[in-house]
Parts: C-alpha cells; structure tokens; sequence
C-alpha cells in the first residue's frame, strides 16, 4: 500500500479521507448481512467504515453498495471485439474484474497471442487476471496454429496478473495419469488449477480431483454438479450466450455450500453482454430462482476472489480495492453506479471512460490450402453402401452434442445435403500451416433451406467451419473468409448476405462495439432469411469443431468421437 501511515492516520480518523460515501446500505459478503454505515476512502482504497471526515462526501441516501462483480470464466475472443471495447460493455454492468482464459488467441498465436491480451488488457477499469492455457492445441485430433508445453507454462507462471492454469479440457488425459497433463498441473504449483469435464462421474471423476484440479464450469446436470462440489470443486456456474446451464444447477446452492459456487459466462456475445448483462444477469436470474440476494452477490464477487487468490477484491472492507456499485433494488439488481477504485467509471448504462491506447495487431493468420471440389465431395465407397451415415445433433442451448444415425441421401454416388430433412454438409478447413487437411461431415439443426454459413472462430483451433447446402456456397464462403482475413459471413447463391470481418487472428474485430453488435444482428438476420432458427447460429456453429466435448464433433483431421477422443468414420454401415 501506498504511505501506508498516511492510510493509518486516516482510518484513526487524524486526517480527512478523499472520498466519503455516507449513508450506504452495505451489502457486506464478508458478514453475509447487510448494514447501514458510511465507508471512507483514500487512494483508491476502502480504510473504514463509520463517521468520517473527507474532502469530498458522495451520498448515496440509502442505495445499496456492494462489491464490484467478478467473472469466474471467460473467453475475451468469443465477444469477437477488442479488450478495450469489452470493458465499454461490461463495466456498467457493475463488472470490476475478469478472470480470461486467452485460448483462442494462444491456439491461433500461441506466445504472441498471451502477449497481445497482457498489453491490450492494461490501464481500464477492469482488473484482468489470466489463466494460462493448458490445451494448445485442446487434442490431438485437431490442428492448431500453436503448442503449449508445460514448459512453455513455467515461463509464464510467476506474472502477478497470471492467476493459474486455464481449463484442463484432456480430462482423460488427467485421470489416467499423462505426464504431460500432469506436468502441466506441476508447472501451476502454488496458483489454482482450473477444469473442464463434461460428464465425468464416478472413479475418473475421483482421479480427476486427485491430480489436482479444483473447479468445473462444465456441469449440466445437478447430480453431476453435486458429485463434483462433494469432491471439493468449486462449482462454476455458467450462463453464456449459447451455455446456459444455471437454471438447470442453481438450486444445488445452499447457505452451507454456497462459498464453493460462483458464476461464469464462460462465451457471451457483445449484444448479449450489453443488453441481457454479464454477471449482473446471472445475479438477477439466480435471485429470480430463490436464491437468497446476498448469497447471489457473494457468489458474484468474494467466493469468486477467494478461489482464484484476487488479493484485495470482492468485498468492502478496510485494505480493499474501492471497487463498487450502486443499486436500488435487491430483487431487481439493476446497476445505477459503476466505482473503480474510488473513481465513478459508469453511470445508468453509460460508460465515463475514453480508452485512447492502441495496442498493435498481431500478424495475419489466414493460411489456406484445399482443392476444388474435390475436397468437398463424399463419394459412396466403390463396391460398398452407405445405408447410415454418423450426423452430429445439435442440442439447443449446449455445447454437447448428439450422435444421431440418419441414411444418407445420395446424388451421383456422392452423399448430399438434405434440407428437408435438416441434415446439412459441414466442412473444416485448416487455416493456420496450409496444411490441406479438410474434414467433412453433417449436421443437423441449422434447417438452413438455402446458403451457407461460415465462420473462423471455431473452438478451440479456430480453422475455418463452414456448413451449407451445396457445395458452390460453401467455397464462396470460405474464399470471403480469406479475403476478410478471417471472420463470419453468410451466403446464398454465391452472393454474401451479411458479413463481419475479423482481422485480429481470425477472432476479434478492429471495429467500434457498436459496430461489432449491429453486423452480429445482420448475420443472424440473414441466417434466419436462409431458414435458420437458432438463437446464436454462428456460436452454435464454432463448436461443432470442439474436439473434447461430447458427442459427436469435426475437425479438420475428420469425424471425431468425442466420447472416447479417437477419430471415427462417417458411414456407419
């Protein structure tokens, strides 16, 4: 602490504080009560509670203050704009501090991409803790622009803004004891060790914890989630754009264990960000599905600093950061006031701050190889049948999917698109070391009628995936995506319907947020002109390419069963 006798003199009450906010209804996470007190602060830190004399008084007249809200989980990459247009969203949301998780930079740019999201994430009024990715590339059945190592990791470690290791997402590869994975836990020695296991229960489940992994974002179910809080995880819960797992989970939360719960998002789309909410919005939901307020604002803001090691954030008490926000109503938990360190940031919505930094892009990473069309075909096998063919499902609201066998229909002894039956070509081309690898598959759930969609953000190795109902389309999408240097597009007969260039990696724009959000509406108006109804098709469509997460994904490697992590065949006969 700055002069730190001068703080003392101050919380003695020897000399005037700088700010005083008088008649305050603290909402105080640390007591689990709330209370009515004055709280006085010099340098941008909380000194004390009480009657105060200060250079300057702000009066709340009975508002409740509470801490600032902390993400758990995030992907900066998913809201497809810039760290510094990030923060214009989230901060009137009442949101002081993230914990990211860089990997989609670190797949595409790997050491590159830490770097850029360290500089670019500098001097706002947010406070950014990073967790190293541990799965560059996420397996082995996918091609990634990059390699972490565990040695790569230990150089990294010891930044006081890194916090610990992201989401070890080769669960199996935990459980059974990989060197590799294990090296990696080893080389976060001494910081949190973060998970990520969808479904796992049991004996692997038991393994998985004792190797040292203390969290998971990824429950659905409320057993599964009580299996892993039982073990001593601490309990995630996620409400994203396309993840939306907290009605399904919040009511495991009690007053016993609450401490050990906190709320993620995990990927949110910048429209969503800014309308819906960020943490606020999971606040608000859990307080709507009984839990008690003060309990949800806890889960949002000290257990949430408490498990990840965030020194001085996440209450109001002496020593903290003068991090707050103003509100009027519990229940309601809309956010009037936005406080960074004592300084008002956000007020009713509007962000106070002018960013001026400009951080420099990193290089491009479109690097393509494919033949046409023959990379694009599925010819039935000579003297052979394909009565079944392997479809993914997509399950609404999830990022898991289903298994589904369908027969295939068969055009010139090629298998097709069906639009009538929903069962549409999906197609992943390698982007990063022009490496030719094309992986093609199908899909259903989309019911595009006519088109294509295509985008280069698709977890977690960010090649481009494009799925469409012919083949004409789905090369004019992949070569707008090349010319754009990466992005999302939607096409119908060779024409582009809407577009949303993203240079930085393939992942991120260099435009406003405003901007970002009105060309994300233009794409999914055009995808819903080509028949597709749902809510976020182009999330929906980058994790059709997540290799680790059931059931069934493609990459540009081929079909993957993601249940047992191995690749597998498309015709199923």
């Amino acid at each position: 602490m700055r002069d730190i006798q001068h703080k003392l003199s101050v919380a003695r009450g020897e000399k005037p504080a700088e700010l005083l906010f008088k008649n305050a209804r603290l909402v105080n996470v640390l007591s689990g009560e709330i209370h009515e007190t004055d709280v006085a602060v010099d340098d941008g830190r909380v000194i004390g509670f009480g009657d105060y004399d200060a250079k300057e008084i702000i009066d709340l007249g009975g508002s409740f203050l509470a801490p600032s809200l902390i993400e758990g989980h995030f992907h900066v990459e998913s809201t497809m704009v810039t760290i510094p247009e990030l923060a214009r969203a989230v901060v009137p949301h009442g949101t002081g501090a993230m914990v990211i998780d860089p990997h989609e930079y670190a797949n595409v740019l790997g050491m590159d991409g830490i770097r850029y999201v360290l500089e670019s994430s500098k001097n706002l009024p947010i406070d950014f803790f990073i967790m190293l990715p541990s799965c560059v590339p996420a397996t082995h059945l996918e091609t990634a622009g990059a390699r972490f190592t565990a040695d790569d990791l230990r150089l990294m470690i010891a930044d006081d803004r890194i916090a610990g290791i992201a989401e070890l997402m080769n669960y199996p590869g935990v459980f059974l004891g990989l060197e590799s994975e294990l090296a990696k836990i080893e080389a976060g020695r001494g910081k949190v060790i973060d998970g990520h296991a969808p479904g796992l229960r049991g004996k692997n489940l038991n393994a998985y914890a004792l190797a040292g992994v203390r969290s998971d974002h990824e429950s659905t179910e409320i057993e599964e989630a009580r299996e892993k809080l039982r073990l001593g995880m601490h309990l995630l819960i996620r409400e994203g754009s396309t993840e939306r797992n907290l009605e399904h989970i919040i009511a495991l939360v009690t007053p016993q264990n609450s401490a050990n719960c906190s709320f993620a998002t995990d990927d949110k789309l910048p429209g969503d960000l800014v309308s819906e909410g960020h943490i606020d919005h999971s606040i608000r939901k859990a307080i709507a599905l009984g839990v008690p307020a003060v309990t949800a604002i806890q889960m949002g803001t000290i257990n949430t600093a408490r498990y990840y090691r965030l020194k001085n954030h996440g209450a109001i008490a002496p020593r903290y950061w003068a991090d707050f926000i103003l509100f009027d109503d519990l229940a309601a938990f809309e956010i009037k006031r936005v406080y960074k360190k004592g300084v008002l940031v956000a007020e009713n919505g509007k962000y106070l701050r002018r960013e001026n930094a400009v951080t420099e892009q990193p290089r491009s990473t479109m690097n393509l190889s494919y033949r046409v069309p023959g990379d694009f075909e599925v010819r039935v096998p000579e003297g052979g049948s394909a009565k079944k063919i392997r479809v993914i499902e997509i399950v609404p609201h999830q990022i898991v999917t289903k298994e589904v066998l369908e027969a295939p229909k068969i055009l010139d002894g090629q298998i097709v698109s069906d639009p009538e039956r929903d069962i549409l070509k999906l197609v992943v081309v390698e982007r990063h070391q022009a490496t030719g690898n094309v992986g093609v598959g199908f899909v259903r759930g989309f019911d595009l009628k006519r088109g294509a969609l295509g985008s280069t953000v698709a977890h977690d190795a960010h090649n481009v995936v494009v799925v469409g109902v012919t083949d004409a389309d789905i090369v004019s999408v992949i070569q707008a995506l090349e010319a754009m240097r990466g992005g999302q597009v939607a096409v119908a007969d060779g024409k582009i319907e809407a577009a949303l260039p993203l240079p930085i990696a393939g992942l991120v724009s260099d435009q406003p947020l405003e901007s970002v959000i009105e060309k994300i509406a233009e794409l999914k108006a055009a995808a819903a002109r080509l028949g597709c109804a749902l809510d976020a098709p182009f999330m929906s469509l980058s994790f059709l390419s997540l290799s680790p997460i059931p059931a069934l994904k493609l990459t540009d490697q081929g079909l993957v069963d993601a249940v047992n992590l191995k690749l597998t065949s498309l015709i199923a006969d």
